[in-house]
């Protein structure tokens, strides 16, 4: 038991009771000092007096007495990192997992019960919170500010309710926010889901938020951002739910984040970075910065790392449909748009089907097929003809593309090889995303003639007409990011294969290693 022995003068006669008590025990809250009144703990002229309102008289003796606190909070031990203590505050790094103060969910191993076992003078501040005055959700890390003393407490809580402290937060979130925004939506408790807050009108009980981004990093297909978020208010979830709010959720976010979101990440990418305030003690201006744990990082890595798309390509006869048999048989899922053609131009088929109703069913064989052979010469001499059964393909080749790709991204394939023979002539070098990397077949004119007439059985003047349909060889080949030679013997080509694997394999861990690098700059 601990007393405060004060006499009434002319400076304090005439205030309310909790106010002098106030003045003469700084250390201790105003709340504290009108419990304690209100329990019998002061005697004004050795009489209890328990209203805190009580107006105090000149020459009146009052004495509060004050039991010892007794803290029901259990020191433990626990890894802390420290970056800043002194007698007065804490600045930790919390790790994500690791809930702040006890709650019924989670009475024990807490922050607060480890700063306990650190800092015993913690136990003299009441509650299950001592020295708590802002707080992180439990899968949150980062900067968290304690206060050790009730007057660092008191002032340090008077700041952030003022606004003064600086907090901001790495957000990894999907798609592509502005490079800058924010979001003033009003939260407030979610009207049927009692662990979770939502954008609410203030006159359904939302409170106002302000939350204010920028933009420091994208994944290359645009699918993730890294976003600095500063809040300038305290809304439980805020950060969460004003982004989920505005098309955003956080990657690994159980509670805001559609489920394919919530499978990117093992908690919700949000890490408290930058901390800055004025120190209750000495008025100095004090700044932390805390680097992110590396599942944060790993998670950004992660999503970029798709599905390379490789797209091979070359003039007729350049032996592009062999290198992608010999990627086949390396094991690299491959699609060929001639075999997508073939299904189509087939009994039953879509474009068999259009083109009978189109064109007429001479352009179709006995057995309801498209007769290649009579299209073929039929488009030599119908310009009309030509360009609508190649845009009827083509959009239908591009559908079979992104499906095949999109499939190989589900089975998390690290690359999926296309052959598309008319690529650039299609104009697809741009329409993809993320753009494939285009590799070209390289074979001189004359030889890949030869090869024609030998392999197929087409006519010199077939193969030139084919030929004509395409972008030169040269063109073509300056406009693709790789190339692989076929002027020597068809059996060196499975080395060639070879080769291509080990250079796409490289440039995937260089690409990687890059964005790796971005990122470590952004908080080094």
């Amino acid at each position: 038991m601990s007393d405060i022995d004060i006499l009434i003068t002319s400076q304090n006669a005439g205030q309310r009771l909790d106010r002098v008590l106030r003045d003469a025990a700084p250390a201790l809250s105003r709340a504290a000092l009108q419990k304690a009144v209100l329990a019998g703990h002061c005697l004004a002229d050795g009489l209890p007096l328990l209203r805190p309102d009580a107006r105090t008289r000149l020459g009146q003796r009052l004495v509060l007495r004050l039991p010892e606190a007794k803290s029901t909070l259990q020191a433990e031990e626990g890894d802390l990192e420290l970056l800043w203590q002194d007698e007065h505050l804490v600045v930790c790094n919390k790790p994500a997992g690791l809930t702040v103060h006890p709650c019924p969910s989670c009475p024990e191993r807490t922050l607060v019960q480890r700063l306990l076992g650190r800092f015993p003078q913690l136990a003299k501040l009441e509650g299950l919170r001592p020295g708590i005055v802002h707080r992180l959700d439990k899968d949150t890390s980062g900067l968290l500010l304690v206060a050790l003393d009730e007057p660092a407490r008191l002032a340090l809580s008077a700041s952030f309710a003022r606004r003064e402290v600086i907090k901001e937060y790495l957000a990894l979130v999907s798609g592509l926010p502005p490079a800058a925004g924010e979001c003033r939506e009003p939260l407030g408790r979610h009207p049927t889901a009692k662990i979770k807050m939502a954008v609410l009108p203030e006159a359904r009980g939302g409170k106002p938020a302000h939350s204010q981004w920028t933009r420091l990093w994208i994944a290359p297909d645009q699918a993730v951002s890294l976003l600095a978020v500063r809040i300038h208010t305290g809304r439980t979830h805020q950060i969460r739910v004003h982004l989920a709010h505005l098309g955003y959720p956080l990657l690994g976010d159980r509670l805001y984040a559609p489920k394919e979101i919530q499978a990117k990440a093992p908690r919700q990418m949000l890490h408290a970075w930058r901390l800055a305030f004025q120190h209750p003690g000495t008025g100095e201006e004090l700044r932390f910065n805390c680097p992110p744990p590396g599942d944060l990082p790993a998670a950004a890595l992660a999503a970029c790392r798709r599905t390379q798309r490789v797209v091979i390509t070359g003039n007729p006869g350049s032996g592009k449909s062999a290198l992608t048999k010999e990627l086949s048989l390396l094991g690299v899922p491959v699609l060929s748009a001639d075999a997508v053609v073939a299904a189509l131009y087939a009994p039953r088929g879509e474009a068999a089907d259009w083109i009978g109703r189109r064109w007429g069913t001479d352009l179709l064989a006995a057995d309801g097929g498209v007769d290649k052979t009579a299209l073929l010469s039929a488009m030599r001499g119908n310009a009309d003809l030509r360009r609508e059964v190649e845009d009827m393909a083509h959009a239908l080749v591009r559908e079979a593309l992104e499906a095949f790709w999109k499939k190989q991204e589900a089975l998390s394939a690290p690359l999926a090889v296309a052959e598309v023979p008319l690529y650039f002539e299609c104009g697809w070098q741009n329409i993809f995303s993320p753009r494939p990397l285009s590799v070209g077949v390289h074979c001189p004119l004359p030889l890949r003639i030869g090869r024609i007439m030998a392999g197929r059985g087409w006519s010199e003047e077939k193969a030139a007409a084919l030929e004509a349909w395409q972008w030169p060889e040269a063109r073509k080949q300056a406009a693709c990011d790789l190339l692989v030679d076929n002027s020597g013997p068809q059996t060196a080509l499975g080395a060639a294969a070879r080769r291509l694997l080990e250079t796409l394999e490289e440039r995937r861990r260089r690409e990687e290693e890059k964005q790796e690098r971005t990122l470590q700059r952004l908080w080094s």
